[in-house]
């Protein structure tokens, strides 16, 4: 669980020195959804779980155990964004808020605006994942996916304020200021555009510029984590440099993708061995290609210390 070293010392995560340690004050919520972070003071929060301004209802059925994979998928994620410098101690612009949310009676929606991400916890319940994967026809379905995709979008609203980020995405993705509500009615009633395989990493990115992105964004950090983690437990291939090879440090984004991808088809030969379904079950096309490249120049570069317009 994280919770404690191999010979059962209390231990903590360190998001700043990327270690666990002992010895220290850890994260108010360790007791109650198994935070393993640490704080900066017995009884406070740790730095991921203050980010989080609206809890769950936790009388709703499942709601602490699916809050406490939530959280879990947030701190996977900020800790991958952190090794570009987004929302770490020398990031000065705005930080993300969460509100997370529970559905009882009435659905949660999930998205972003100015700053605020709202999550529906209940994604974290696995049968209701795989009903809404399969009722959604989505090859890829999961929390780390909508943190991802979501945080995405907040990156996406603190570069918008640059002039030279926005010519480099309309040039690519398309005019983000087309309608967004009509073009998601559109999407979800007539579906994506014949062909979209060739130029989307996903049917939902073929529905506005700003999913695109997002969806981009997540895909960079799906990759780069795919190869970052297979490298640390000692798994290779024939383009990988060696196993010192730093995937976050890699400036090559051509070079990254075809580690990335060549390490991800073949843990998806090792899942297809136990029947499971593929790791990454997308294909990399020379339009896709493009976009990931710039989404991972802009990732890369770190945060933009200036402030969008609320």
């Amino acid at each position: 669980d994280n919770l404690l070293s191999p010979d059962m010392v209390p231990v903590g995560y360190d998001p700043e020195t990327r270690a666990f340690v002992s010895d220290v004050a850890f994260c108010a919520n360790r007791e109650v959804i198994g935070c393993n972070w640490v704080a900066t003071e017995p009884g406070a929060l740790c730095e991921a779980c203050a980010m989080t301004k609206m809890a769950p209802d936790t009388s709703i059925p499942g709601a602490v155990n699916n809050w406490a994979k939530t959280e879990a998928a947030k701190r996977w994620v900020l800790v991958n964004l952190r090794h570009w410098g987004w929302f770490g101690p020398r990031d000065t612009g705005v930080r993300p808020i969460f509100h997370m949310l529970a559905e009882g009676v009435e659905p949660v929606v999930m998205g972003h605006a100015n700053g605020v991400i709202t999550i529906s916890i209940t994604e974290s319940d696995p049968v209701l994942n795989v009903m809404r994967r399969e009722a959604l026809d989505e090859s890829y379905r999961t929390m780390i996916g909508h943190l991802r995709h979501e945080l995405a979008h907040m990156i996406w609203w603190r570069l918008s304020i640059e002039d030279e980020f926005l010519d480099g995405f309309r040039a690519l993705f398309g005019d983000e200021r087309a309608d967004y509500r009509a073009a998601l009615d559109r999407h979800y009633a007539e579906g994506p555009p014949g062909g979209w395989q060739d130029r989307f990493l996903s049917s939902y990115a073929s529905a506005h510029p700003h999913e695109d992105w997002a969806e981009t964004a997540a895909h960079v950090l799906h990759l780069i984590d795919i190869a970052d983690s297979a490298l640390a437990v000692g798994l290779t291939g024939p383009d990988v440099p060696d196993l010192t090879w730093d995937a976050y440090g890699e400036p090559d984004s051509g070079v990254l993708m075809t580690i990335a991808a060549e390490l991800a088809m073949r843990i998806n030969h090792v899942n297809r061995s136990m029947g499971l379904s593929d790791l990454y079950p997308f294909v990399l096309t020379d339009a896709t290609r493009r976009k990931l490249a710039f989404v991972h120049k802009w990732l890369r570069r770190g945060p933009w210390i200036g402030t969008p317009d609320m």
